[in-house]
């Protein structure tokens, strides 16, 4: 969420980042809005204060026996009460207008996020590896002779639907595999805390993180009120939220592997073909909560923790600045990593590592206790996947098949499949 204090200081400059966002100037209707609600405030405040000299006055009027100011004052209290009463109603009504306002606005970009109106205009930052030349054509996952026996849409359909899928035998290994590797480089290695969290949660974590209200129809509420996590970022971050920390606190890193739930509201028609857009998919997520001078470094040093599973993954990746047409509503800057897919013979999206600068942190009333005394500041959030999981899946699929259909296993797997290195053509580990 934005403040509202740098919008009244400099609402040519909120325009100009709304304006890089596509989205009309909205700063005169924000304080617009903020004016009649201080108004409102002010207006109690005077009237409460009124209201408490003519009370005191009244015991004094009684006393004197003069019944007639008696009377006036114990009127102008009531009515008093009355107005104050109303005047706070339409200051809690207005702060509702603004917090609904402010909520819905995209975070600002930037300045050094590249202008843009789609994917297309992202900007490449870094590319590692070479596309293997296969001496055939090179298949995408699910077509692949080792894959058929373990990746069954059909039952999926049968058990939930379209966009799912039941994995089994040698690829439901992998996958487990892909998973405890990432946790394991990232906790031993990287210096991040591993959490297990709930893949329910309530509302306001959905709303502390940005998905709620503008993205309700991309994720799945129970008919309880939960929502089905769409990451382990909603549960990660909200671990600060409404918590006011201590500077030696922070950095905080954290890690999950967990199951996550999309609706794919908005992809209708996309990627229908495989595992790559799921309902139901896992990911492990990395987050962190730092001080915001930090926030920039800790957003190339979470970058190159994502890149980094995929080197040792032997695949080739390209990573990418996303520009203002393609970044997320809640980032201020975002890099995506994708991986490349030699049965699609593009570069696909395996990580999309973000800095949400404050914006997080403000809906979540996020904050910490400077080293120096200060008064608390809001922390600043961070958060990337550390791979997804399903994708990471299909591009060791992909990029180790081989002529008769069998699939070569990068070796930093081998340890987590008790020295296994291949599925054979009939999908058997060997």
């Amino acid at each position: 969420m934005h403040d509202i204090r740098l919008i009244r200081d400099t609402p040519e400059a909120f325009d100009a980042g709304m304006a890089r966002r596509g989205l009309s100037p909205m700063s005169g209707e924000i304080l617009a809005i903020d004016e009649a609600r201080r108004a409102s405030i002010l207006a109690a405040e005077t009237a409460q204060a009124d209201a408490n000299r003519a009370a005191k006055a009244v015991g004094a009027a009684k006393a004197s026996g003069d019944e007639a100011e008696f009377e006036r004052l114990r009127a102008l209290v009531a009515d008093k009460k009355s107005e104050i009463a109303r005047l706070n109603d339409e200051a809690k009504a207005l702060d509702a207008k603004l917090t609904d306002l402010l909520m819905g606005l995209p975070n600002i970009p930037g300045n050094d996020i590249p202008d843009g109106a789609d994917e297309n205009d992202n900007v490449e930052i870094n590319r590692w590896g070479t596309p293997a030349e296969f001496d055939f054509k090179p298949l995408e996952h699910y077509e692949l002779p080792a894959v058929k026996t373990g990746m069954d849409f059909e039952t999926a359909a049968k058990l939930s639907g379209s966009r799912f899928m039941v994995l089994s035998g040698a690829v439901a290994r992998l996958h487990r595999a892909l998973a405890q590797f990432m946790l394991d480089v990232h906790t031993e290695e990287n210096g991040l805390t591993e959490t297990w969290t709930p893949v329910l949660v309530k509302e306001d974590m959905m709303y502390g993180t940005g998905q709620l209200p503008k993205f309700g129809e991309d994720s799945y509420q129970t008919t309880n009120g939960w929502w089905l996590v769409p990451t382990a970022e909603v549960t990660l971050t909200n671990i600060v939220n409404g918590v006011t920390i201590n500077d030696s606190y922070l950095p905080r890193r954290y890690v999950a592997h967990t199951q996550c739930f999309r609706s794919e509201a908005g992809s209708a028609g996309r990627d229908t073909a495989g595992m790559l857009r799921q309902h139901q998919f896992e990911k492990v997520e990395m987050v962190s909560i730092t001080r915001p001078e930090d926030s920039h470094a800790e957003h190339q040093r979470m970058t190159r923790c994502a890149e980094d599973i995929l080197e040792r993954l032997g695949l080739p990746y390209r990573t990418v600045v996303l520009c203002t047409g393609d970044l997320g509503f809640g980032m201020k800057r975002t890099h995506d990593i994708e991986v490349w897919l030699p049965g699609q013979n593009q570069y696909r999206e395996i990580s999309s590592v973000s800095l949400a600068g404050d914006f997080q942190a403000r809906r979540m009333n996020a904050r910490y206790k400077p080293a120096d005394g200060g008064k608390p500041q809001f922390v600043h959030t961070l958060n990337g996947s550390g791979l997804a999981v399903g994708r990471a899946l299909i591009a060791v699929l992909e990029n180790g098949q081989q002529q008769d259909g069998s699939v070569n296993i990068p070796s930093a797997l081998h340890p987590y499949l008790r020295g296994k290195t291949r599925i054979t053509t009939d999908g058997d580990l060997a």
